[in-house]
């Protein structure tokens, strides 16, 4: 098991926290989802052969990382760059990345900007390429002109929970919806756990961030500003890395029973609007769930018809996390990645 070193890193954009491991010559940088921080990649890092280097930073507006705010009108731009930055500090050349649920985006925004830096590209339940919420089908073709449903309105009620120090609250949707149960964690990691979420900055610069009135159902629409609009549809999309040159081998790693990214996902809401827990639905034609897991394997089989290289792994028994659920499965095929791509 390798010891876990935590410090700050300045970079040209932000003061970074940062978790590392190992001290190999070979690079691997892992990128937390929404919710969380590093914290959730301890028994990872852990685990990971001695040949690696593990860098996990915190992103701006996440666990202990200088809290600048966050442009939305730049999808998962802010993160990118911040990711650029600390990598160029660091002096990693190449290296591996792989990036879980919202991480997933910030990895895809980056290869879209810097493939030539990257060995590999592990998508971890990652956020789909065409945002979270707001789109019909498997072109990512809108539901309404304004995207209505997707951004800052969506989260403004676990945010108040998160305010409030409602730790009960986070630890219920911890263990509901991150894993599939009834899988818990020790006294120590679900501590450990909760206590990162509830490190997120909370407001209209972070999270969840604004909203704009739309007269579409259910009345809001992406706001300019914070995390929920960073993944809206109006400027998130990554479907780009269809064209990507160099080519980077992708692995596309998930949960069969994830609740938040999933063709019939918890938090969209015009999938609960359909199961009749948000009133007000006005029906599939207008408002069908976002096919997310679908959409994504369209993207990474366009990829692999233009000469790219993906396999999808889906882990049974497991949920929005399963680097943390199930990480035999899970990191048997993640280190035969690093191995076969660092050569």
């Amino acid at each position: 098991m390798s010891t876990i070193r935590q410090r700050q890193v300045a970079t040209s954009r932000l003061k970074v926290h940062v978790r590392e491991s190992g001290s190999g010559s070979t690079p691997v940088v892992l990128v937390h989802g929404n919710c969380s921080s590093s914290a959730y990649f301890e028994e990872l890092m852990s685990a990971m052969p001695d040949q690696y280097r593990v860098v996990a930073p915190d992103l701006r507006g996440y666990g202990d990382t200088e809290a600048l705010p966050i442009d939305a009108t730049r999808g998962c731009g802010e993160w990118a760059d911040d990711l650029q930055a600390l990598v160029d500090e660091l002096g990693f050349e190449k290296f591996h990345l792989a990036g879980w649920s919202l991480g997933g985006g910030v990895c895809m925004q980056y290869a879209l900007q810097h493939a030539d830096r990257l060995l590999s590209l592990t998508l971890i339940a990652p956020v789909s390429p065409y945002g979270f919420g707001g789109t019909r089908d498997l072109a990512g073709t809108p539901a309404t002109p304004d995207y209505a449903g997707a951004g800052g309105g969506g989260g403004a009620a676990f945010a108040a929970q998160i305010a409030a120090g409602d730790r009960a609250a986070v630890q219920q949707v911890i263990n509901n919806f991150y894993f599939k149960p009834p899988f818990r964690g020790t006294p120590e990691q679900e501590e450990r756990w909760i206590t990162s979420l509830m490190a997120i900055r909370t407001g209209d610069d972070f999270y969840p961030g604004t909203m704009s009135a739309s007269p579409n159902w259910p009345g809001f629409g992406p706001g300019e500003k914070g995390i929920l609009n960073t993944l809206t549809p109006a400027y998130f999309n990554t479907a780009g890395i269809v064209n990507l040159e160099p080519k980077v081998p992708i692995l596309w790693i998930r949960g069969d029973s994830d609740q938040i990214v999933s063709d019939t996902s918890f938090f969209d809401l015009a999938f609960l609007g359909q199961v009749g827990a948000v009133p007000g639905w006005p029906g599939a034609e207008a408002c069908p769930p976002q096919p997310m897991v679908s959409q994504t394997r369209a993207v990474l089989e366009a990829y692999k018809a233009n000469g790219g290289q993906y396999e999808e792994v889906v882990i049974e028994n497991a949920g929005h996390s399963p680097f943390i659920e199930k990480p035999e499965a899970f990191n048997a095929k993640f280190f035969a990645l690093l191995e076969q791509t660092s050569r």
